[in-house]
């Protein structure tokens, strides 16, 4: 009972400020939860839109055989490519009272919904199949942009509410319990709906979706909206920090990225783990293994397997890491994909089905727990880059991900030559008394239902093989991550000092870190041997994880007194020596030379990925000299920043407050005054547009310059680094009085 009221009373005392070490309140962990249901609703509906092999909406209801739907497919795909890398500029180049994803739960999502509802009411039964196709393949050129568009920011939005990765990963797995119920419903309601309308028990016509998706759209969208609205974004970056990515520029800079290629392997190398998913709908409306009733008991069941792993994987993150995690889930996958392979050959059983769903749902519960911390995953990847580089590009990674498209076309007609090997094919299906026009109708015949799933088992299997491999190489720790954006703070608390825009939280919260990593500088982490108690080995990682932390923020403080910071300072000092116009003759280390560096430690590593993006730089900078500067680097007046910002700020005060002034003229009913408040905001909303407008020019011009300019740029922040390091016990006196205003 104490434990309950404890919750109730956190519940109460952080419902709009987090607690001490977090940095989401109850309330936006709420919002962005239930809001996602809402964003589920539109997921659950639209991903049976998207062109894949195997979808059973445009297979089997539609009624595009695999050849064509493989054809499109492929033209969907490519027409991806521009749009990704669209998407991406925009996301990494927003700069937006609102943050970098949030705008796009709302621009993003009301063309998605209305796409949605357009493609559900086509009339695709008076068309012929290079209709049906082209309509189709239209609708998912739209999808390409809007919907991934949309799904990415609600999906990234995770990223930069919180810099925490074990606050991430409790949060992910509240929000995934909560926005399991939208696909939970909507999986139950279809089979019974579907009787209600066909009087059958198919589940593939065209009328049971329009009758459904349409209202799940327009409710799942007005839902999101929680999550715009009550979220608020951090990221661990300098006020000032305004540069724009080049996607060149960013896509050699994720390149340097092993996480983020560990990770994508795994997803390519695993194409083939999900073809058994269709086996089960199949085995309802092809084999009429069970009634509508009892076919929605098993699609609850089936999608219920999804919400427990949402209850233990917090604790399990905590205990094992995700790691572990990732390696053990996978390899438990392969065991239950492999046990449905005899489950399906005794097709005809009554009981055969629940079986089915057995594995099924054991084999959903592993992979759930699994897939839950890949969101948690990728945001310490993101928090990985920002360290190695400086620059945050987040939505780069799509666009970089588009590689895997490339490498998922390469591999998706294996599928479809599974499909066809296996006696999915029009030749079987008249060979059998039925129309050419659907070859899918072969599965009511058990013989090849039989063959054709057994195969499917075979290749998922050998994709779950496959999908395992790439994780036993992946190395990003809890505590590594921690440790990173610790850094991360640091290096901004200094960027923010020299630019005279320190704010009383993050100053306080970095001296803080500074002083418990001085306070373990030099201990040795203790070994937990056996037979300790729970509480001691609680305490002795807890201890152990603070030792490893400091090392990464003592080695941070010191930088500039090891050997290789003096070499780095006065290499530094002769590129800043020679100035713009001179800098590039400074860098005499060939690409040759810098691949032969050892790279036997982390440290060696380290130096030699940094000259392998030094000589990236140069070459990059060389090339936009020559196309911007033909005259010359004329060097870019970042002061105009101070003044932009300025305005900024006094503009956003000046819309709250007469927002709050209209509103209580509004309460009082005073007409006139709120004709002239409406006037006053309209007015500051046209100053905004101006203001932002000059920043944006601003940012460009500085764009262009940090790109013609980057290696010389670097010089010199390392030297002003090196300088604002030395101020330290000046930044850590301020701790007292900035303590004070802040309570």
């Amino acid at each position: 009972m104490g434990k309950v009221k404890k919750i109730f009373k956190d519940i109460k005392q952080y419902w709009k400020v987090p607690p001490k070490g977090r940095y989401m309140s109850f309330k936006e962990i709420v919002s962005l939860s239930v809001g996602c249901i809402g964003v589920k609703f539109i997921v659950y509906c639209v991903s049976q839109m998207i062109i894949a092999i195997g979808n059973a909406l445009i297979g089997n209801t539609i009624g595009i055989d695999p050849k064509a739907l493989y054809v499109i497919y492929i033209i969907s795909v490519l027409s991806g490519f521009p749009l990704t890398a669209v998407r991406a500029k925009m996301i990494d180049n927003t700069r937006s009272m609102k943050g970098k994803y949030r705008p796009y739960i709302i621009t993003m999502g009301i063309p998605t919904v209305v796409l949605g509802a357009g493609f559900i009411w086509m009339p695709y039964e008076n068309m012929s199949l290079f209709m049906k196709c082209a309509v189709v393949l239209g609708f998912n050129i739209g999808f390409q942009f809007f919907y991934n568009f949309y799904n990415d920011a609600c999906d990234s939005l995770i990223n930069v509410l919180s810099p925490n990765s074990i606050e991430r990963s409790d949060v992910l797995s509240i929000k995934s319990v909560v926005e399991n119920f939208s696909p939970s419903i909507a999986s139950i309601f279809l089979p019974i709906v579907a009787k209600l309308i066909t009087g059958t028990d198919t589940i593939y016509d065209l009328r049971i979706y329009r009758v459904l998706f349409p209202p799940m759209l327009l409710a799942g969208f007005f839902i999101s909206l929680l999550a715009y609205v009550n979220t608020e974004e951090k990221i661990v970056q300098a006020k000032t920090h305004v540069i724009q990515m080049k996607f060149t520029d960013a896509f050699r800079a994720i390149a340097r990225n092993k996480y983020f290629w560990i990770i994508s392997l795994a997803g390519w190398l695993g194409f083939l783990e999900g073809s058994f998913n269709s086996i089960l709908g199949w085995m309802y409306n092809y084999q009429h293994a069970c009634t509508a009733a009892q076919y929605s008991l098993v699609i609850a069941i089936a999608g219920n397997a999804s919400f427990w792993p949402n209850l233990v994987a917090p604790f399990f993150i905590r205990k094992y890491g995700k790691k572990k995690i990732l390696v053990f889930t996978n390899v438990l996958n392969i065991g239950f994909i492999l046990l449905m392979l005899p489950i399906v050959r005794r097709t005809g059983s009554s009981y055969i089905i629940w079986l089915l769903l057995g594995c099924t749902f054991v084999n959903q519960f592993i992979t759930s727990l699994g897939h839950l911390i890949n969101p948690s995953v990728n945001a310490d990847i993101r928090d990985y880059q920002q360290y190695i580089t400086g620059e945050r590009i987040d939505g780069m990674f799509s666009a970089v991900g588009l590689i895997g498209n490339v490498i998922t076309l390469t591999t998706g007609f294996v599928l479809p030559a599974i499909y066809e090997r296996s006696g999915l094919n029009q030749e079987v299906a008249v060979s059998l008394g039925y129309s050419a026009s659907n070859v899918y109708d072969v599965l009511y015949n058990q013989e090849y239902f039989i063959k054709i799933s057994s195969v499917l088992i075979i290749a998922s299997v050998v994709g779950a093989v496959l999908n395992v491999i790439p994780f036993f190489f992946y190395d990003l720790t809890e505590t590594k991550q921690k440790a990173m954006v610790q850094v991360l703070k640091i290096r901004s608390l200094f960027e923010d000092y020299s630019n005279n825009v320190l704010s009383d939280d993050a100053l306080i919260e970095t001296v803080e870190i500074i002083n418990q990593a001085k306070e373990y500088e030099g201990r040795e982490v203790m070994e937990i041997k056996k037979g300790t108690p729970k509480k001691e080995k609680r305490e002795i990682r807890e201890e152990n994880e603070k030792i490893e932390i400091s090392k990464y923020v003592i080695r941070e403080l010191t930088r500039f007194d090891t050997e290789y910071g003096r070499a780095q300072l006065e290499g530094a000092k002769r590129v800043c020596d020679a100035g713009l116009g001179g800098y590039a003759d400074c860098f005499t280390l060939t690409k040759e030379q810098a691949k032969a560096m050892p790279k036997n430690t982390e440290i060696e590593r380290e130096r030699r990925r940094d000259a392998l993006i030094q000589l990236a730089n140069i070459k990059a900078a060389r090339k936009a000299v020559k196309k911007y500067y033909a005259n010359g680097i004329e060097e870019f007046d970042a002061s105009v920043f101070e003044g932009l910002f300025k305005a900024e700020d006094e503009n956003s005060k000046r819309l709250s407050d007469t927002l709050d002034a209209l509103k209580e003229a509004r309460e009082k009913k005073d007409k006139q005054e709120a004709a002239r408040l409406k006037g006053e905001i309209k007015k500051i909303r046209y100053e905004r547009a101006k203001i932002d407008e000059s920043i944006k020019e601003a940012t460009e011009k500085n764009s262009i310059y940090y790109r013609a300019s980057k290696p010389y740029q670097d010089a010199r922040r390392l030297l002003l680094q090196s300088e604002n390091y030395k101020h330290l016990d000046e930044i850590m006196s301020l701790y007292e009085a900035a303590k004070l205003r802040a309570e």
